[in-house]
């Protein structure tokens, strides 16, 4: 199994977020939990089984800590803006 760590980047591939892009806060063996900086923020992340994401390995970014809202969002937009 893959190693996935906190401050990766992830798509969802199922559930009616499918396709969102979102910055993991914590991961365990079956379960990460994912925060996009508005509807997800980092107080209250969304819980979702591992097999339901595709990790993004070069979006590994160093988070400033505390974890913000603001933080993740920027990262997330940087991210995107780098591959369009």
């Amino acid at each position: 199994m893959e190693e996935i760590r906190p401050g990766m980047l992830a798509y969802s591939l199922a559930g009616h977020d499918k396709g969102s892009l979102y910055y993991i806060v914590k991961a365990d063996e079956k379960f990460v939990w994912l925060s996009d900086g508005k509807l997800k923020d980092t107080a209250s992340p969304k819980r979702k089984n591992r097999k339901h994401i595709q990790v993004i390995k070069k979006g590994a970014v160093e988070a400033p800590e505390p974890l913000t809202n603001e933080a993740v969002k920027r990262i997330i937009k940087q991210y995107l803006r780098k591959e369009l």
